[in-house]
C-alpha cells in the first residue's frame, strides 16, 4: 500500500510540472492579436520617451499632434576613433562609386550656359486683415513640458552650483550645454513677427523641401531641437527629408546613438557621413548632391530653432520665381539662457539688409526709404545684397545651375558674399522675409573653437576672400588689398572656371551691382583710399614694428615685434597733416603716438621696408 501511495504522489508530481510548463509556454507565446514582443518593447520605451513619429511622414497614422520629447542622450563629449570608422567605411564607398554614383567635384563644376525656364505657375499671396493665414496654426502650438524650463523660450538661468559645468561645456561646444539638457527637444517658443504676418494667405500648392544640416562636434540637444523644431512646426506634405551632413564629428553621441534615433522618424531624417574634415562650405555642397527629394534646398544652422509658420513665406517667392533665393529674419537664441530676442540694430520694425566693409567683415545696415517704396506693406520681402549665410532657400536646380559653392573656397568664410554675388550679378534676386523668422544661437566666448586640418594650410578665411574678390568685384578688388594689404602676396587658386562662368552666364559687372543693388554700401563704409604703397614701419634701430595687434576695424594701433628681416631701409620722419605733430613712440610702454616733431628725437625715427607698389 506503501508503494501505491508513494507512486501516485510521484506521477502526480510529473503531471502537475509537466502542465505548469504548458501553461507558462502558453502565456509566453504571442497570439495573433497580441502586438510582438519586440513591439511591447517598443510601446514602454515609448512610454517613457515618447518619439514624435512612427509613420513616414513624422506622424502616428491618423495624429497630427506633435509629441514631447525628452532629450537623449546625455552629452558627454566622448570621442571616438574616427579612422577605424573610415576604413569600415572604405570598401562600401567604393561600391557606391563603381555602382555609377557621380563624383562630387563633376557635380559642382557642371555649368549651365543658360537656366532652365519658369514652369510653376503659382499664385502671389494675399492680404487679408482680420482674416487668419490659410497656413497660420489654428491654435497655440503644445508645450514640450507643460511648464518645464525654457517653454515659450524664456530664458533659464542657472544657478551657481552649475557653474564648473557650464564653462566646461562652453569651451568644448560654443553653448551652455547643462541649461540646453534641461530644456525639451520641442519646447514652445515667441512669435516675434509683425502681427500682419498673420494674415497673409498663401498658395497651398508650394514647393517641397530638403532641410540641410551641417554639423561637426555639436552638442546633443542643440542640435536635435534643430530637427525637432523643423518637424513640428512644417507642415508634413512640404517637408520632404531632413539631410544631416556629418563633417568628420569624433563626438560618440554624434555616432550610432545619432544613429539609432533618427531612425524613429523611418527615414524622413538621414545622416550621411564625410570621409575627412570638409569644412562648413564644402559640406554644403555635399549636402545638395545628398538631398534629392525636395524642390527646394533650406539650410540651417545646426543650433537653430524655426519659429511659427515660418515654411510659406519663405518658399512662397521661390514658388512664383525659381531664380530667387530667400533668406529668413534672424533672431538671437541666447547661448547661456536660450532666451529668444529680435536682433539689434536695423530701421524702427528691426529691419536691416546684409552688408559688407571693404575688409569683407559682415555687417547689416537699416532698411532704405527706398526699398520700402518697393513694397506695399512692411512685411513683403524686400531686397538685400548680401546674406549672413547660414540660413536661406534656393530651388535646388537652380543652385546646381549656379555651380554650387566655389569648390576653392575651404572651411568657412566668405561663400555668403560669393553666392550673394553670383545671384545678383547672374540674373536672380535675394530677397529677406520678414514673416519668416528663425532663432540662432550664436557661439559664446570661452570656446575652443574648431581648428582647421592640416591639409587646409594657413589664412583659408584670407585666401577665401581674395578668391571671391578676384572673381566677382572687378576693379573694386583694390578697395579690399587696401583694407586687407597683407592679401596681396597669397596665393588663391585657380579661378580661371569661376571666370568662365561669369562670361558664359553673361553676368553683370560689379559695378552694375554696387549702383543698383548695394547703392547703400557706401553711405555706412566709404571707399577706403587705395594704398600706394605697403610694407612694414619699423621703429628706427629696434626690432618693433607698428602692429594692428589684429584689430580690423578701429582702434589704436600699437608696437609689436616685427615679422620680416627687413628689407630696403629707407629713413622716415612721419608727420600728421592737421595737427603738423610727428609720430612718436614708446619702445617701453609699446605705445605709439603723437608730439612735437623734434628732429633729434630717435623715437621719431622710422624705417619702411618690404615695400612694394600696388
Amino acid at each position: 500500500m506503501r508503494l501505491k501511495i508513494g507512486f501516485i504522489l510521484r506521477s502526480l508530481l510529473v503531471v502537475g510540472s509537466f502542465l505548469g510548463l504548458v501553461v507558462l509556454w502558453s502565456s509566453l507565446s504571442p497570439r495573433l492579436d497580441d502586438p510582438s514582443p519586440l513591439n511591447r518593447m517598443r510601446e514602454d520605451r515609448d512610454v517613457n520617451n515618447p518619439m514624435p513619429n512612427r509613420g513616414g511622414n513624422g506622424l502616428v497614422p491618423g495624429d497630427d499632434r506633435f509629441k514631447p520629447v525628452v532629450p537623449w542622450p546625455h552629452v558627454e563629449g566622448v570621442e571616438v576613433d574616427l579612422e577605424s570608422i573610415r576604413r569600415k567605411n572604405k570598401a562600401k564607398n567604393e561600391q557606391e562609386r563603381h555602382a555609377g554614383g557621380e563624383n562630387q567635384k563633376d557635380i559642382i563644376q557642371r555649368q549651365y550656359l543658360t537656366f532652365k525656364p519658369q514652369t510653376f505657375t503659382y499664385h502671389d499671396p494675399v492680404l487679408r486683415p482680420g482674416i487668419l493665414g490659410n497656413f497660420e496654426p489654428k491654435e497655440p502650438e503644445p508645450h514640450g513640458v507643460v511648464g518645464g524650463p525654457g517653454e515659450n523660450a524664456k530664458p533659464l538661468v542657472l544657478g551657481p552650483e552649475f557653474k564648473h559645468a557650464v564653462q566646461a561645456s562652453i569651451k568644448e561646444f560654443g553653448f551652455n550645454m547643462v541649461a540646453s539638457d534641461m530644456i525639451s527637444l520641442d519646447r514652445s517658443v515667441n512669435d516675434l513677427r509683425q502681427e500682419e504676418c498673420k494674415y497673409w494667405h498663401y498658395d497651398e500648392n508650394l514647393l517641397t523641401s530638403s532641410v540641410i544640416i551641417v554639423f561637426h562636434n555639436e552638442g546633443w540637444s542643440t542640435l536635435m531641437r534643430t530637427v525637432h523644431s523643423v518637424i513640428k512646426r512644417t507642415p508634413r506634405k512640404y517637408l520632404a527629408e531632413i539631410v544631416l551632413i556629418d563633417d568628420f564629428s569624433n563626438k560618440e553621441h554624434l555616432k550610432k546613438k545619432l544613429d539609432d534615433y533618427i531612425k524613429l522618424w523611418n527615414g524622413l531624417v538621414k545622416v550621411f557621413r564625410n570621409e575627412r574634415r570638409e569644412g562648413l562650405i564644402q559640406a554644403r555642397s555635399i549636402g545638395a548632391q545628398k538631398a534629392k527629394l525636395g524642390q527646394v534646398l533650406i539650410y540651417l544652422d545646426a543650433h537653430c530653432e524655426v519659429a511659427v509658420n515660418w515654411y510659406a513665406p519663405l518658399v512662397a517667392p521661390i514658388s512664383k520665381d525659381r531664380t530667387i533665393c530667400t533668406v529668413p529674419i534672424i533672431d538671437v537664441i541666447n547661448g547661456n539662457t536660450y532666451e529668444i530676442v529680435p536682433q539689434g540694430g536695423g530701421d524702427e520694425d528691426g529691419y536691416a539688409r546684409g552688408a559688407w566693409d571693404w575688409s569683407m567683415l559682415w555687417k547689416r545696415v537699416p532698411l532704405t526709404p527706398q526699398e520700402k517704396r518697393m513694397r506695399k506693406t512692411k512685411t513683403e520681402p524686400y531686397r538685400s545684397p548680401a546674406m549672413a549665410g547660414g540660413l536661406f532657400a534656393i530651388e535646388r536646380e537652380f543652385f546646381f545651375e549656379l555651380g554650387l559653392y566655389d569648390p576653392g573656397l575651404q572651411i568657412w568664410g566668405g561663400e555668403n558674399f560669393e553666392i550673394s554675388y553670383k545671384i545678383w550679378q547672374c540674373g536672380g534676386k535675394l530677397l529677406f522675409v520678414p514673416c519668416s523668422r528663425v532663432g540662432h544661437i550664436y557661439r559664446l566666448e570661452g570656446w575652443q573653437g574648431n581648428p582647421s586640418p592640416i591639409y587646409v594650410g594657413s589664412s583659408p578665411t584670407l585666401k577665401n576672400y581674395v578668391r571671391v574678390v578676384e572673381v566677382w568685384w572687378d576693379e573694386y578688388k583694390d578697395y579690399f588689398y587696401a583694407s586687407r594689404p597683407e592679401s596681396k602676396a597669397l596665393a588663391y587658386g585657380d579661378i580661371s572656371e569661376l571666370k568662365k562662368f561669369r562670361e558664359d552666364h553673361n553676368c553683370k559687372s560689379f559695378k552694375w551691382f554696387m549702383e543698383e543693388i548695394a547703392y547703400d554700401i557706401t553711405l555706412h563704409y566709404p571707399l577706403p583710399p587705395k594704398n600706394v604703397d605697403w610694407g612694414e614701419i619699423r621703429g628706427f634701430e629696434t626690432v618693433y614694428c607698428i602692429d594692428s595687434m589684429g584689430k580690423t576695424n578701429g582702434g589704436f594701433v600699437e608696437l609689436g615685434p616685427c615679422h620680416r628681416m627687413g628689407g630696403n631701409q629707407n629713413l622716415h620722419r612721419f608727420t600728421h597733416i592737421l595737427s603738423g605733430k610727428c609720430l612718436d613712440r614708446s619702445d617701453v610702454l609699446h605705445q605709439v603716438f603723437l608730439s612735437n616733431c623734434d628732429s633729434s628725437k630717435m623715437t621719431q625715427k622710422w624705417e619702411m621696408n618690404n615695400i612694394h607698389s600696388v
